[in-house]
């Protein structure tokens, strides 16, 4: 007989008020194969991914769709290539977009996209990190060649956008690991001081001239700038504040990008999408499993705290249904986690 377990998931693209836009189901669990470890699921986060998928993907016909791609668990079992991992090890991963999420009871995931859970971390503060600590890591080491140490001393980084989830993370890495100077931006009091206590340099308004401010602080053109979210309304004042022949990283999704503004400054431009390695099976996909024991380390020693914002309850369709919301508000600190399944 074919063992089930819980899983919310839905059937049609639907607006987060329709009732059928979330449904708690049951489904076959699925069984580990080749490099797959199978993980009993203890808590998820929710990602802006989540929510643009949820509105404009369509599973298969008469098929489920299942979301969830933040999750901290534990192995229960392992397929016959997984070299990494054995039943019973805690892990902390984000997945691969093209497979089945982390909204069920277990999940399969790739062992090189999966680390070891922090060990001073809970399940639910672990599950805050993975996305968004690749997503932070990947732009700041790999995409921008930013180096650790003394190497860039003197240099200016600017995140646009920085009190969500990868700014939360790329704050704390950029001021703990490298010699930048970190301006991040928030429009809000509580967002201000929560990038603060993660440790910014300076934290400034993106609703007013961000050249403005930088000259006001003494800075002037900053050496890098990451825009985590509306790019478009900020893409003049980026231009405007980097130096000639700067650095301009992006992770969302504008509509149109005026490429051609970039050429008179020499300014280069770099694209992170975490789920490229997993997606492409690229040969340094195991990067990601390394990253991940790095800032399991970084967070054991206490370097990184987990960015978790607020906890939702337990892991169901309703509590799912107001966590989409309340992340679509676009006003969130720190990520948003569910624990445990009712």
């Amino acid at each position: 007989m074919t063992q089930m377990m819980k899983a919310i998931g839905y059937q049609k693209a639907l607006p987060l008020l329709e009732e059928e836009s979330f449904t708690d189901i049951e489904l076959p669990i699925p069984e580990p194969r080749g490099h797959d470890v199978l993980v009993e699921v203890k808590a998820v986060a929710v990602n802006p991914v989540d929510t643009k998928i949820r509105a404009n993907v369509e599973p298969g016909e008469d098929s489920w769709k299942v979301l969830g791609w933040d999750a901290a668990g534990v192995v229960k079992a392992v397929g016959e290539s997984v070299s990494a991992f054995k039943p019973g090890d805690s892990v902390w991963y984000a997945g691969d977009l093209t497979r089945q999420g982390s909204n069920a009871e277990y999940q399969l995931v790739d062992e090189r996209i999966a680390g070891c859970k922090p060990d001073s971390l809970d399940f639910a503060s672990a599950a805050a990190m993975p996305l968004t600590a690749i997503t932070a890591w990947e732009m700041l080491f790999d995409r921008l060649n930013i180096r650790s140490g003394q190497e860039h001393k003197g240099e200016t980084l600017l995140i646009i956008g920085a009190a969500g989830g990868v700014g939360s993370v790329l704050v704390q890495l950029a001021r703990k690991l490298t010699s930048l100077t970190v301006i991040a931006t928030a429009s809000r009091l509580e967002s201000q001081a929560w990038l603060e206590q993660l440790g910014a340099h300076y934290v400034i308004d993106h609703k007013v001239s961000l050249s403005e401010q930088l000259r006001a602080l003494g800075i002037g053109e900053v050496d890098h700038v990451v825009s985590l979210n509306h790019t478009e309304e900020h893409l003049d004042e980026i231009i405007a504040s980097l130096k000639p022949q700067g650095q301009f990283g992006l992770i969302d999704d504008p509509e149109t990008l005026n490429v051609r503004a970039l050429k008179s400054k020499s300014l280069s431009l770099h694209w992170e999408f975490m789920f490229t390695r997993s997606m492409y099976e690229t040969e340094d996909m195991a990067d990601q499993q390394k990253l991940l024991n790095e800032v399991a380390a970084l967070i054991d020693q206490g370097v990184l705290k987990s960015t978790l914002g607020a906890h939702m309850g337990s892991i169901s369709a309703a509590n799912l249904r107001l966590a989409h919301e309340k992340l679509e508000t676009g006003s969130t600190i720190g990520k948003i986690v569910l624990e445990g399944f009712e």
